[in-house]
């Protein structure tokens, strides 16, 4: 499994199509974030901007490869290990880039709440907007694994299907994305910080099972 992985990080770098989602997570970021807001607040706006991009991973990590090369590491290494490779791959980036933008946040912020009046914990702050970063791109993947191949293979239904998954788990009740990037907005009212354990947990499971589907799809084709 090590050296699949390997072999599709090689194939997201090499392939430059990751600096499309990150591009627009920057933009999202110049936008949303700017120096001296409430700590907690610009958490919440670089968690829930991180699930779209983290979507959009998936399906670059989940198309980078050639029909030939990709029939190729299956019949090497089988459909299942290299499908879960390319999501396991897209679920880091993601990550990794949840894990340096909470650091530049937490930086730039103000460690207080909305109001300014209540100061804020910043080591606490910044473990909550990690988690709830986490969570944004566990669910971030899930969907990507859903809306992209092996289960929506043409670009016309998976990239709208993608769009519109992400847009909806960001704001439909219930949603553990919606409920850490809540929390954390929550907080920022009355300068408390909750750990957002519960919706951490529902993503996992959730990711685990989107997951599971792809990859069990993708060992019949």
């Amino acid at each position: 499994m090590t050296a699949l992985l390997h072999y599709q990080c090689a194939l997201l770098l090499r392939s430059h199509r990751w600096m499309a989602p990150l591009l627009l997570y920057g933009a999202f970021l110049v936008i949303g974030v700017q120096y001296g807001q409430p700590l907690l607040d610009s958490l919440g706006y670089a968690a829930a901007a991180l699930l779209p991009v983290a979507a959009w991973l998936t399906r670059v990590c989940t198309t980078n490869e050639p029909d030939a090369a990709r029939d190729c590491a299956s019949a090497a290494a089988g459909p299942v290990r290299v499908h879960l490779a390319s999501l396991l791959t897209a679920l880091f980036a993601a990550v990794l880039l949840g894990v340096v933008v909470t650091v530049l946040v937490t930086a730039v912020s103000d460690p207080y709440s909305a109001d300014h009046r209540t100061a804020v914990p910043v080591l606490p702050a910044a473990f909550a907007g990690f988690l709830a970063a986490l969570v944004c791109s566990l669910i971030g993947t899930a969907v990507g694994a859903l809306c992209n191949r092996p289960l929506l293979v043409s670009p016309a239904r998976a990239i709208p299907a993608t769009t519109l998954a992400a847009l909806v788990v960001l704001v439909v009740s219930g949603s553990p994305a919606q409920a850490a990037v809540s929390g954390l907005v929550t907080g920022s009212q009355s300068g408390t910080v909750a750990l957002p354990l519960l919706p951490l947990a529902a993503a996992l499971v959730l990711a685990a099972g989107a997951c599971a589907a792809a990859c069990r799809v993708s060992a019949r084709r």
